[in-house]
């Protein structure tokens, strides 16, 4: 055999064997709420049949039915959403759909080979491929007046479409490393990343149905830290503040407009999605320790956030 048929041959088998794979954990999703009928894709990842999805997919349903690649159509009930991350928990009524792996989308690289698998124009159980084409892509959402962007979205090549919306991005080993989102008018392939992050959203979606958020108030933007601090640290970004809301948690600890926010619970903040990466349930009342720089001097603050109303 050729090298290039060699090379397309391992190709076509990396795809079935991941489509294999997933293409029995993948639902299509049928909604119907006031605006109309929709419909989308969504991931089995539990034994007892609960299933990831996008927020937009399930947006204004309490419920809905769910058809699987095998022919087994059941209703499914909407265990909660986060608009802000544009995931959701479905369960179905009748489970028994195996639970497909979840990995951890920081591993990937570009130009890694991904397969796209869902329910594209209501076509059940399809496969595109592609690659990773980007990462560390930002993509905002929206709740109601709140605006909060998505970090770490994967960009790929994979085609989707209208209907691939909450359907698994696989690596080749045939682990979910993203739920699609087929966003109109950005015209690209976009994936919310399974990571830490959205880990612990999909488990506080599960257990209370909602997602708590924690709040500092304030506001930022990235600004360079005086090159001998940088070197030292081994960080050349801070988050400046521009603004502190009065009687916040950064307000009553402290925190001043001017002030360039360094590091929080030992993580570095070099951008306002490192700061919005800690603000999540488990930090609501408990200590976050604030390393900032104020007139050229490091100061340590303990914050406290709240929960975000």
């Amino acid at each position: 055999m050729d090298p290039e048929a060699a090379a397309l041959d391992a190709y076509s088998q990396v795809v079935t064997g991941v489509a294999a794979s997933l293409l029995p954990s993948v639902a299509a999703l049928a909604v119907r709420t006031a605006r109309g009928a929709g419909a989308g894709s969504a991931v089995t990842f539990t034994d007892d049949g609960f299933l990831l999805t996008n927020a937009h997919v399930i947006a204004g349903a309490n419920d809905g039915t769910a058809a699987f690649a095998d022919g087994t159509e059941t209703r499914f009930d909407v265990v909660g959403a986060d608009p802000l991350s544009d995931l959701a928990v479905v369960r179905v009524h009748q489970a028994g759909a195996p639970a497909a792996p979840l990995g951890d989308a920081d591993r990937l690289r570009i130009g890694q080979l991904v397969v796209a698998v869902g329910n594209p124009m209501g076509l059940v159980g399809s496969v595109t491929a592609g690659v990773v084409s980007g990462l560390g892509r930002s993509l905002p959402a929206r709740d109601g007046r709140r605006v909060r962007i998505i970090d770490s979205v994967i960009q790929t090549d994979a085609a989707l479409n209208p209907g691939n919306s909450g359907g698994a991005l696989g690596d080749a080993t045939g682990t979910v490393v993203g739920i699609n989102t087929a966003v109109a008018g950005y015209g690209l392939g976009l994936a919310v990343p399974i990571n830490s992050t959205t880990r612990t959203i999909v488990g506080e979606l599960v257990a209370t149905g909602r997602v708590r958020r924690a709040w500092l108030g304030v506001a930022g933007v990235p600004a360079p830290l005086p090159p001998p601090l940088a070197t030292r640290l081994g960080q050349k970004i801070g988050l400046r503040v521009v603004e502190v809301v009065p009687g916040s948690p950064a307000g009553t600890a402290g925190i001043y407009l001017g002030d360039v926010l360094i590091s929080a619970g030992s993580q570095p903040i070099q951008s306002v999605q490192a700061l919005q990466r800690l603000m999540l349930g488990p930090a609501i009342g408990t200590n976050l320790p604030i390393t900032l720089l104020r007139r050229n001097a490091l100061v340590d603050v303990v914050t406290v956030p709240a929960e975000l109303g």
